[in-house]
Protein backbone atom coordinates (compact mmCIF):
# COMPACT_ATOMS: atom_id res chain seq x y z
CA UNK A 1 0.00 0.00 0.00
CA UNK A 2 2.61 2.31 0.97
CA UNK A 3 4.12 1.47 -2.55
CA UNK A 4 1.13 2.24 -4.39
CA UNK A 5 0.99 5.72 -2.60
CA UNK A 6 4.54 6.43 -3.30
CA UNK A 7 3.91 6.29 -7.08
CA UNK A 8 0.70 8.20 -6.90
CA UNK A 9 2.54 11.29 -5.34
CA UNK A 10 5.07 10.79 -7.90
CA UNK A 11 2.89 10.68 -10.93
CA UNK A 12 0.84 13.95 -9.23
CA UNK A 13 4.27 15.65 -9.03
CA UNK A 14 5.51 15.10 -12.44
CA UNK A 15 1.87 16.16 -13.53
CA UNK A 16 2.37 19.57 -11.90
CA UNK A 17 5.86 20.14 -13.06
CA UNK A 18 4.52 19.47 -16.61
CA UNK A 19 2.17 21.93 -16.37
CA UNK A 20 4.71 25.00 -15.36
CA UNK A 21 3.97 27.93 -17.50
CA UNK A 22 8.23 28.26 -18.49
CA UNK A 23 7.80 25.26 -20.28
CA UNK A 24 5.54 26.74 -22.34
CA UNK A 25 6.12 28.70 -25.95
CA UNK A 26 4.33 31.65 -27.57
CA UNK A 27 4.59 32.27 -31.37
CA UNK A 28 7.90 33.78 -32.39
CA UNK A 29 6.53 37.70 -33.31
CA UNK A 30 9.12 38.56 -35.71
CA UNK A 31 11.36 39.93 -33.00
CA UNK A 32 14.29 37.64 -33.26
CA UNK A 33 17.90 39.15 -33.13
CA UNK A 34 20.62 37.61 -35.32
CA UNK A 35 24.53 38.04 -34.81
CA UNK A 36 24.58 39.15 -38.61
CA UNK A 37 22.33 40.49 -41.16
CA UNK A 38 24.75 38.86 -43.85
CA UNK A 39 26.32 35.84 -44.25
CA UNK A 40 29.81 35.87 -46.62
CA UNK A 41 30.75 32.63 -47.93
CA UNK A 42 33.61 34.18 -49.30
CA UNK A 43 34.87 32.50 -52.47
CA UNK A 44 35.14 28.82 -53.47
CA UNK A 45 35.47 27.15 -56.80
CA UNK A 46 33.02 25.75 -58.95
CA UNK A 47 32.24 22.12 -57.33
CA UNK A 48 33.96 22.40 -54.15
CA UNK A 49 32.33 22.98 -51.12
CA UNK A 50 32.66 25.66 -48.79
CA UNK A 51 34.21 26.21 -44.95
CA UNK A 52 31.03 25.78 -42.24
CA UNK A 53 29.82 29.66 -41.66
CA UNK A 54 27.81 30.26 -38.21
CA UNK A 55 24.59 32.59 -37.59
CA UNK A 56 23.42 32.77 -34.02
CA UNK A 57 19.94 33.83 -32.89
CA UNK A 58 19.11 35.24 -30.03
CA UNK A 59 16.06 35.35 -27.94
CA UNK A 60 15.80 38.38 -25.86
CA UNK A 61 11.96 38.53 -24.54
CA UNK A 62 11.12 36.52 -21.38
CA UNK A 63 9.48 34.16 -22.83
CA UNK A 64 10.33 30.75 -24.77
CA UNK A 65 9.61 31.19 -28.17
CA UNK A 66 8.67 28.73 -30.66
CA UNK A 67 9.70 29.89 -34.28
CA UNK A 68 6.88 27.99 -36.75
CA UNK A 69 9.72 27.49 -40.00
CA UNK A 70 13.62 28.56 -40.68
CA UNK A 71 13.91 27.46 -44.48
CA UNK A 72 15.88 28.51 -47.35
CA UNK A 73 14.27 31.00 -49.77
CA UNK A 74 14.71 28.47 -52.53
CA UNK A 75 13.84 25.31 -50.53
CA UNK A 76 15.00 22.15 -51.57
CA UNK A 77 16.46 23.57 -54.94
CA UNK A 78 18.69 25.77 -52.77
CA UNK A 79 23.05 24.63 -52.42
CA UNK A 80 22.78 26.17 -49.77
CA UNK A 81 22.34 24.16 -46.16
CA UNK A 82 22.30 23.94 -42.69
CA UNK A 83 21.72 22.35 -39.33
CA UNK A 84 19.84 23.98 -36.89
CA UNK A 85 20.68 23.43 -33.62
CA UNK A 86 22.09 20.06 -33.96
CA UNK A 87 19.16 19.04 -36.46
CA UNK A 88 19.80 18.73 -39.96
CA UNK A 89 16.10 19.17 -40.94
CA UNK A 90 14.38 18.41 -44.24
CA UNK A 91 17.72 17.99 -46.34
CA UNK A 92 19.36 20.88 -44.77
CA UNK A 93 16.88 22.85 -45.94
CA UNK A 94 13.79 23.26 -44.01
CA UNK A 95 13.14 22.91 -40.07
CA UNK A 96 9.80 23.45 -38.45
CA UNK A 97 8.63 24.13 -34.69
CA UNK A 98 12.01 25.80 -33.25
CA UNK A 99 11.48 26.10 -29.74
CA UNK A 100 14.23 29.39 -28.85
CA UNK A 101 14.25 29.66 -24.88
CA UNK A 102 14.07 32.98 -23.07
CA UNK A 103 16.91 34.81 -23.02
CA UNK A 104 18.44 32.23 -24.97
CA UNK A 105 20.63 31.54 -28.45
CA UNK A 106 20.79 28.52 -30.81
CA UNK A 107 23.28 28.23 -33.24
CA UNK A 108 22.84 27.73 -37.52
CA UNK A 109 25.48 26.34 -39.78
CA UNK A 110 25.89 27.35 -43.38
CA UNK A 111 27.67 25.72 -45.93
CA UNK A 112 27.03 25.45 -49.86
CA UNK A 113 28.37 23.63 -52.94
CA UNK A 114 27.70 25.34 -56.02
CA UNK A 115 28.63 25.94 -59.78
CA UNK A 116 29.39 29.10 -61.53
CA UNK A 117 25.85 27.98 -63.41
CA UNK A 118 24.07 28.20 -60.38
CA UNK A 119 25.75 32.31 -59.86
CA UNK A 120 24.50 34.94 -61.82
CA UNK A 121 25.94 35.29 -64.86
CA UNK A 122 26.89 39.04 -64.34
CA UNK A 123 29.11 38.82 -61.22
CA UNK A 124 29.38 34.81 -60.67
CA UNK A 125 27.14 36.00 -56.88
CA UNK A 126 25.27 32.96 -55.54
CA UNK A 127 22.59 34.10 -53.22
CA UNK A 128 19.79 32.92 -51.06
CA UNK A 129 18.03 33.88 -48.05
CA UNK A 130 17.61 31.72 -44.40
CA UNK A 131 13.85 32.83 -44.07
CA UNK A 132 12.18 32.72 -40.16
CA UNK A 133 8.61 32.44 -39.87
CA UNK A 134 6.25 33.63 -42.51
CA UNK A 135 4.20 36.92 -43.46
CA UNK A 136 4.27 39.82 -41.08
CA UNK A 137 6.70 38.01 -38.78
CA UNK A 138 9.16 37.08 -41.34
CA UNK A 139 12.62 37.81 -40.80
CA UNK A 140 15.34 37.24 -43.10
CA UNK A 141 18.88 36.96 -43.28
CA UNK A 142 21.20 37.11 -46.50
CA UNK A 143 23.73 34.67 -47.88
CA UNK A 144 26.21 35.28 -50.82
CA UNK A 145 29.12 33.21 -52.14
CA UNK A 146 31.26 34.49 -54.93
CA UNK A 147 31.73 31.28 -57.55
CA UNK A 148 34.75 31.26 -59.43
CA UNK A 149 35.20 29.71 -62.93
CA UNK A 150 38.22 27.15 -62.94
CA UNK A 151 39.78 24.15 -64.79
CA UNK A 152 40.39 21.04 -63.06
CA UNK A 153 42.68 18.58 -63.73
CA UNK A 154 42.57 15.25 -62.24
CA UNK A 155 42.65 11.77 -62.92
CA UNK A 156 40.65 9.68 -65.03
CA UNK A 157 38.51 6.55 -64.89
CA UNK A 158 40.24 3.90 -66.61
CA UNK A 159 38.24 1.30 -68.87
CA UNK A 160 39.10 -1.37 -65.93
CA UNK A 161 36.90 0.66 -63.57
CA UNK A 162 40.05 1.99 -61.76
CA UNK A 163 41.68 5.43 -61.26
CA UNK A 164 44.69 6.98 -62.99
CA UNK A 165 48.05 6.67 -61.37
CA UNK A 166 51.54 7.29 -61.56
CA UNK A 167 54.89 5.57 -60.03
CA UNK A 168 56.59 7.27 -57.88
CA UNK A 169 59.68 5.77 -56.64
CA UNK A 170 57.82 1.95 -57.17
CA UNK A 171 54.46 3.06 -55.91
CA UNK A 172 51.60 3.80 -57.44
CA UNK A 173 50.46 7.07 -56.47
CA UNK A 174 46.75 9.14 -57.15
CA UNK A 175 47.45 11.05 -60.03
CA UNK A 176 48.44 11.85 -64.11
CA UNK A 177 50.20 12.62 -66.67
CA UNK A 178 49.53 15.93 -68.21
CA UNK A 179 48.71 15.53 -72.19
CA UNK A 180 48.97 18.25 -74.70
CA UNK A 181 46.27 16.39 -76.55
CA UNK A 182 43.36 16.40 -74.46
CA UNK A 183 40.13 16.04 -75.89
CA UNK A 184 38.39 18.56 -73.18
CA UNK A 185 41.01 20.86 -71.61
CA UNK A 186 43.62 21.03 -75.07
CA UNK A 187 46.89 21.48 -74.28
CA UNK A 188 47.51 20.51 -70.85
CA UNK A 189 50.98 21.78 -70.36
CA UNK A 190 49.89 25.20 -71.33
CA UNK A 191 49.19 26.82 -68.09
CA UNK A 192 47.66 30.77 -68.83
CA UNK A 193 45.87 33.51 -67.19
CA UNK A 194 42.90 33.11 -68.23
CA UNK A 195 41.22 30.84 -65.87
CA UNK A 196 42.22 29.57 -62.75
CA UNK A 197 43.28 25.88 -62.84
CA UNK A 198 42.74 23.00 -59.78
CA UNK A 199 44.40 19.90 -59.66
CA UNK A 200 43.77 16.97 -57.73
CA UNK A 201 46.76 14.65 -57.52
CA UNK A 202 49.80 14.68 -58.68
CA UNK A 203 49.57 16.44 -62.09
CA UNK A 204 53.10 15.00 -63.84
CA UNK A 205 54.86 16.24 -66.94
CA UNK A 206 55.82 13.04 -69.10
CA UNK A 207 59.49 12.17 -70.07
CA UNK A 208 60.94 15.14 -73.05
CA UNK A 209 58.02 17.25 -72.63
CA UNK A 210 58.39 20.92 -71.20
CA UNK A 211 55.25 22.87 -69.15
CA UNK A 212 54.64 25.93 -69.19
CA UNK A 213 53.07 29.04 -67.16
CA UNK A 214 52.28 32.49 -68.33
CA UNK A 215 52.35 35.50 -66.78
CA UNK A 216 49.21 35.90 -64.38
CA UNK A 217 48.66 31.61 -64.44
CA UNK A 218 47.03 30.78 -60.80
CA UNK A 219 47.15 26.96 -59.79
CA UNK A 220 45.13 25.44 -56.51
CA UNK A 221 46.31 22.36 -55.12
CA UNK A 222 44.07 20.38 -53.69
CA UNK A 223 45.29 17.96 -50.46
CA UNK A 224 47.49 15.43 -51.40
CA UNK A 225 48.60 16.76 -55.07
CA UNK A 226 51.04 18.81 -56.95
CA UNK A 227 53.46 18.65 -59.67
CA UNK A 228 55.72 16.19 -60.54
CA UNK A 229 58.49 17.27 -63.09
CA UNK A 230 60.39 13.54 -64.96
CA UNK A 231 63.40 12.83 -66.31
CA UNK A 232 64.43 14.81 -68.89
CA UNK A 233 61.06 17.16 -68.90
CA UNK A 234 61.20 20.65 -68.25
CA UNK A 235 59.79 23.35 -65.16
CA UNK A 236 59.38 26.83 -67.32
CA UNK A 237 57.30 29.79 -64.60
CA UNK A 238 57.29 33.02 -66.63
CA UNK A 239 56.21 35.28 -64.61
CA UNK A 240 57.06 38.86 -64.64
CA UNK A 241 56.53 42.17 -62.52
CA UNK A 242 53.39 43.19 -60.97
CA UNK A 243 52.39 46.79 -61.65
CA UNK A 244 49.24 46.22 -59.07
CA UNK A 245 48.15 45.26 -56.38
CA UNK A 246 46.82 42.13 -57.81
CA UNK A 247 49.87 40.44 -58.73
CA UNK A 248 48.39 40.38 -62.27
CA UNK A 249 52.31 39.48 -63.52
CA UNK A 250 53.18 36.63 -60.98
CA UNK A 251 52.87 33.19 -61.20
CA UNK A 252 50.61 32.05 -57.71
CA UNK A 253 50.93 28.24 -56.67
CA UNK A 254 48.86 27.66 -53.35
CA UNK A 255 46.26 25.41 -51.65
CA UNK A 256 42.34 25.24 -53.64
CA UNK A 257 40.65 26.74 -50.71
CA UNK A 258 40.27 30.27 -50.59
CA UNK A 259 38.69 31.62 -47.76
CA UNK A 260 41.20 33.97 -45.51
CA UNK A 261 41.05 31.54 -42.82
CA UNK A 262 43.17 29.59 -45.15
CA UNK A 263 45.95 32.28 -46.68
CA UNK A 264 48.55 31.16 -44.05
CA UNK A 265 47.62 27.36 -42.91
CA UNK A 266 50.72 24.84 -44.23
CA UNK A 267 50.63 21.42 -45.61
CA UNK A 268 47.55 22.07 -47.41
CA UNK A 269 48.89 20.23 -50.32
CA UNK A 270 52.40 18.32 -51.47
CA UNK A 271 54.98 19.67 -53.33
CA UNK A 272 56.37 21.06 -56.94
CA UNK A 273 58.63 18.05 -57.44
CA UNK A 274 61.81 18.15 -60.27
CA UNK A 275 62.92 14.99 -60.37
CA UNK A 276 66.36 12.86 -60.95
CA UNK A 277 67.35 14.49 -64.22
CA UNK A 278 65.44 17.56 -65.99
CA UNK A 279 66.83 19.70 -67.61
CA UNK A 280 66.66 23.51 -68.29
CA UNK A 281 64.46 24.62 -66.11
CA UNK A 282 63.59 28.19 -64.71
CA UNK A 283 61.69 29.94 -62.20
CA UNK A 284 60.91 33.55 -62.65
CA UNK A 285 57.87 35.66 -60.49
CA UNK A 286 56.49 32.62 -58.94
CA UNK A 287 54.44 32.83 -55.39
CA UNK A 288 54.05 29.43 -53.69
CA UNK A 289 52.09 29.02 -50.70
CA UNK A 290 50.83 26.39 -47.77
CA UNK A 291 52.71 23.35 -49.49
CA UNK A 292 54.07 20.87 -47.63
CA UNK A 293 57.86 21.21 -49.59
CA UNK A 294 57.67 23.91 -52.13
CA UNK A 295 60.39 22.99 -54.54
CA UNK A 296 61.70 19.59 -53.77
CA UNK A 297 64.88 18.86 -56.77
CA UNK A 298 66.27 16.01 -56.50
CA UNK A 299 69.81 15.07 -58.74
CA UNK A 300 69.42 17.80 -61.13
CA UNK A 301 72.90 18.67 -62.52
CA UNK A 302 72.49 18.55 -65.81
CA UNK A 303 71.56 22.14 -66.58
CA UNK A 304 71.44 25.55 -64.05
CA UNK A 305 68.18 26.05 -62.69
CA UNK A 306 67.88 29.66 -62.49
CA UNK A 307 64.97 30.74 -59.65
CA UNK A 308 64.55 34.62 -59.33
CA UNK A 309 62.13 36.70 -58.26
CA UNK A 310 60.63 33.89 -56.29
CA UNK A 311 58.33 34.24 -52.83
CA UNK A 312 57.73 31.06 -51.33
CA UNK A 313 55.76 30.90 -47.56
CA UNK A 314 54.43 28.55 -44.88
CA UNK A 315 55.58 25.17 -45.93
CA UNK A 316 55.33 22.28 -43.37
CA UNK A 317 59.22 21.33 -43.94
CA UNK A 318 60.86 23.56 -46.37
CA UNK A 319 60.40 25.74 -49.03
CA UNK A 320 63.68 24.86 -51.50
CA UNK A 321 65.05 21.38 -50.39
CA UNK A 322 67.46 20.94 -53.22
CA UNK A 323 69.55 17.38 -53.17
CA UNK A 324 72.72 16.92 -55.30
CA UNK A 325 71.17 19.76 -57.24
CA UNK A 326 72.58 23.10 -59.59
CA UNK A 327 70.53 26.26 -58.98
CA UNK A 328 71.37 29.96 -59.13
CA UNK A 329 68.98 31.74 -57.20
CA UNK A 330 68.53 35.82 -57.54
CA UNK A 331 65.79 37.50 -55.43
CA UNK A 332 64.01 35.24 -53.52
CA UNK A 333 62.26 35.26 -50.16
CA UNK A 334 61.61 32.52 -48.04
CA UNK A 335 59.70 32.28 -44.48
CA UNK A 336 57.86 30.26 -42.00
CA UNK A 337 58.86 26.66 -42.64
CA UNK A 338 59.03 23.86 -40.15
CA UNK A 339 62.18 22.25 -40.85
CA UNK A 340 64.61 25.13 -42.76
CA UNK A 341 63.28 27.76 -45.11
CA UNK A 342 66.31 26.54 -47.86
CA UNK A 343 67.85 23.45 -47.61
CA UNK A 344 70.96 22.45 -49.89
CA UNK A 345 71.21 18.62 -48.99
CA UNK A 346 73.79 15.84 -50.43
CA UNK A 347 76.33 18.62 -51.93
CA UNK A 348 75.84 19.72 -55.34
CA UNK A 349 76.35 23.31 -56.73
CA UNK A 350 74.73 26.53 -55.71
CA UNK A 351 74.73 30.43 -55.69
CA UNK A 352 72.43 32.21 -54.16
CA UNK A 353 72.47 35.97 -54.48
CA UNK A 354 70.24 39.43 -53.20
CA UNK A 355 68.03 36.46 -51.22
CA UNK A 356 66.16 36.80 -47.37
CA UNK A 357 66.19 33.63 -46.17
CA UNK A 358 63.85 33.82 -42.97
CA UNK A 359 61.72 31.75 -40.58
CA UNK A 360 59.23 32.53 -38.14
CA UNK A 361 57.97 28.81 -37.83
CA UNK A 362 56.16 28.43 -34.07
CA UNK A 363 58.34 25.77 -32.19
CA UNK A 364 60.78 23.15 -33.46
CA UNK A 365 63.52 25.92 -33.40
CA UNK A 366 63.84 25.47 -37.49
CA UNK A 367 66.45 27.10 -39.39
CA UNK A 368 66.60 29.60 -42.27
CA UNK A 369 69.16 27.82 -44.33
CA UNK A 370 71.15 24.63 -43.61
CA UNK A 371 73.74 23.17 -46.05
CA UNK A 372 75.37 19.55 -46.01
CA UNK A 373 77.16 17.28 -48.41
CA UNK A 374 75.34 13.91 -47.24
CA UNK A 375 72.21 12.22 -47.56
CA UNK A 376 70.22 11.64 -44.41
CA UNK A 377 69.59 8.36 -43.23
CA UNK A 378 71.27 5.18 -40.83
CA UNK A 379 73.88 5.29 -43.44
CA UNK A 380 74.67 8.74 -44.61
CA UNK A 381 76.30 9.12 -48.08
CA UNK A 382 78.47 11.77 -49.12
CA UNK A 383 78.34 14.12 -52.13
CA UNK A 384 80.45 16.79 -53.31
CA UNK A 385 79.22 20.21 -52.69
CA UNK A 386 81.45 22.11 -55.29
CA UNK A 387 79.97 25.47 -54.31
CA UNK A 388 77.50 27.08 -51.48
CA UNK A 389 77.78 30.61 -52.56
CA UNK A 390 75.56 33.64 -50.46
CA UNK A 391 76.15 37.19 -51.96
CA UNK A 392 74.45 39.99 -50.42
CA UNK A 393 71.94 37.91 -48.34
CA UNK A 394 70.09 38.07 -44.86
CA UNK A 395 69.74 34.58 -43.09
CA UNK A 396 67.32 35.62 -40.36
CA UNK A 397 64.51 34.21 -38.00
CA UNK A 398 63.13 34.13 -34.35
CA UNK A 399 65.43 31.90 -33.17
CA UNK A 400 68.99 32.05 -31.98
CA UNK A 401 70.75 30.41 -34.85
CA UNK A 402 69.22 30.27 -38.65
CA UNK A 403 72.84 28.95 -40.11
CA UNK A 404 73.29 25.09 -39.98
CA UNK A 405 76.41 24.12 -42.21
CA UNK A 406 77.36 19.84 -41.35
CA UNK A 407 79.82 18.35 -43.55
CA UNK A 408 81.01 14.07 -43.94
CA UNK A 409 84.43 13.23 -44.98
CA UNK A 410 84.97 11.32 -48.35
CA UNK A 411 83.33 14.54 -50.25
CA UNK A 412 84.15 17.95 -51.10
CA UNK A 413 82.63 21.01 -48.84
CA UNK A 414 82.71 24.04 -50.44
CA UNK A 415 81.14 27.47 -48.78
CA UNK A 416 81.30 31.16 -48.35
CA UNK A 417 79.29 33.53 -47.58
CA UNK A 418 79.72 37.22 -48.79
CA UNK A 419 78.36 40.85 -47.46
CA UNK A 420 75.35 38.89 -45.51
CA UNK A 421 73.38 39.79 -42.42
CA UNK A 422 73.47 36.15 -40.19
CA UNK A 423 71.90 35.04 -37.16
CA UNK A 424 73.51 32.49 -35.66
CA UNK A 425 74.83 31.19 -32.32
CA UNK A 426 78.62 31.59 -33.01
CA UNK A 427 80.31 28.43 -32.31
CA UNK A 428 84.01 28.44 -30.93
CA UNK A 429 84.30 24.70 -31.17
CA UNK A 430 83.31 24.06 -34.73
CA UNK A 431 85.51 25.36 -37.31
CA UNK A 432 82.42 25.51 -39.77
CA UNK A 433 81.20 28.69 -38.27
CA UNK A 434 84.22 30.71 -37.28
CA UNK A 435 81.79 34.00 -38.55
CA UNK A 436 84.29 36.62 -37.43
CA UNK A 437 87.48 34.68 -37.70
CA UNK A 438 87.41 33.10 -41.10
CA UNK A 439 88.11 35.05 -44.21
CA UNK A 440 88.76 31.77 -46.56
CA UNK A 441 84.42 31.45 -45.69
CA UNK A 442 83.07 34.76 -44.03
CA UNK A 443 83.19 38.26 -45.58
CA UNK A 444 81.97 41.11 -44.31
CA UNK A 445 79.87 39.42 -41.92
CA UNK A 446 77.25 41.33 -39.89
CA UNK A 447 76.55 39.03 -37.07
CA UNK A 448 73.17 38.98 -35.22
CA UNK A 449 71.82 42.44 -35.98
CA UNK A 450 68.10 42.91 -36.81
CA UNK A 451 67.61 43.86 -39.62
CA UNK A 452 63.76 45.36 -39.26
CA UNK A 453 61.68 43.92 -41.66
CA UNK A 454 58.47 45.95 -42.17
CA UNK A 455 56.31 43.11 -40.93
CA UNK A 456 57.72 39.71 -40.98
CA UNK A 457 54.34 38.28 -39.91
CA UNK A 458 52.27 39.26 -42.88
CA UNK A 459 55.71 38.22 -45.05
CA UNK A 460 56.80 41.64 -45.70
CA UNK A 461 60.21 41.82 -45.72
CA UNK A 462 61.02 45.47 -46.66
CA UNK A 463 63.48 47.47 -45.02
CA UNK A 464 64.17 51.16 -44.56
CA UNK A 465 67.00 52.99 -44.06
CA UNK A 466 67.12 52.69 -40.55
CA UNK A 467 68.00 48.71 -40.98
CA UNK A 468 71.22 46.71 -40.36
CA UNK A 469 71.34 45.40 -43.73
CA UNK A 470 70.85 49.42 -45.43
CA UNK A 471 73.73 49.73 -47.96
CA UNK A 472 75.98 46.91 -46.83
CA UNK A 473 76.20 44.97 -50.29
CA UNK A 474 79.04 44.15 -52.37
CA UNK A 475 78.25 45.87 -55.57
CA UNK A 476 80.26 43.01 -57.20
CA UNK A 477 77.10 40.82 -56.92
CA UNK A 478 74.90 43.76 -57.85
CA UNK A 479 71.55 42.67 -59.06
CA UNK A 480 70.33 45.93 -60.66
CA UNK A 481 66.55 45.02 -59.72
CA UNK A 482 64.95 43.59 -56.70
CA UNK A 483 62.33 41.27 -56.47
CA UNK A 484 59.88 43.88 -57.05
CA UNK A 485 61.39 45.69 -60.21
CA UNK A 486 62.48 48.44 -57.61
CA UNK A 487 66.63 49.93 -59.22
CA UNK A 488 68.83 49.84 -56.45
CA UNK A 489 70.99 52.29 -55.13
CA UNK A 490 74.76 52.22 -54.72
CA UNK A 491 75.80 50.46 -52.66
CA UNK A 492 73.00 47.89 -52.93
CA UNK A 493 70.77 47.06 -49.45
CA UNK A 494 71.12 43.67 -48.35
CA UNK A 495 68.26 40.76 -49.64
CA UNK A 496 65.94 40.71 -51.80
CA UNK A 497 63.87 44.58 -51.19
CA UNK A 498 65.49 47.71 -52.19
CA UNK A 499 64.53 50.21 -49.09
CA UNK A 500 62.29 52.36 -48.87
CA UNK A 501 60.00 54.58 -46.94
CA UNK A 502 57.01 53.03 -45.17
CA UNK A 503 54.34 54.56 -42.86
CA UNK A 504 54.79 54.19 -39.40
CA UNK A 505 54.77 50.09 -37.72
CA UNK A 506 51.68 49.24 -36.46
Amino acid sequence: MRQFTFLVLVGIFISICSCRSDFETVASNGDLAFSKDTIFLDTVFSTIGSSTYTLKVYNNSKNDVNIPTIKLGERLNSKYRMTVDGMTGKQGKEFENITLLAKDSIYIFIETTATTADANPTDFLYTDNIEFDSGTNQQKIALVTLIKDAVFLYPQKLNNGTTETVTLDGEETYGFFLNENDPINGNELKFTNQKPYVIYGYATVPEGKTVTFDAGARVHFHANSGLIISKDATLKINGTTSTTETLEGEVIFEGDRLEPLYSDIPGQWGTIWLRNETKNNSINHLTLKNATVGLLIENNLVTTMPIKNTQIYDCTNYGILAKNAKIEGENIVINSSGVASLACNYGGDYKFTHCTFNNNWNGNSPTSVSVNNFELGETPEAKNLTKATFNNCIIYGSYSNHLSLSKKDGATFEYIFNNCLIKSSDSSTNPLYKITTDPVHYNAIILNKDPGFYKPTFNNFNIDNSSSAFAKGNTTYLIPMDINGATRTLPPDLGAYQSKDFPKKL
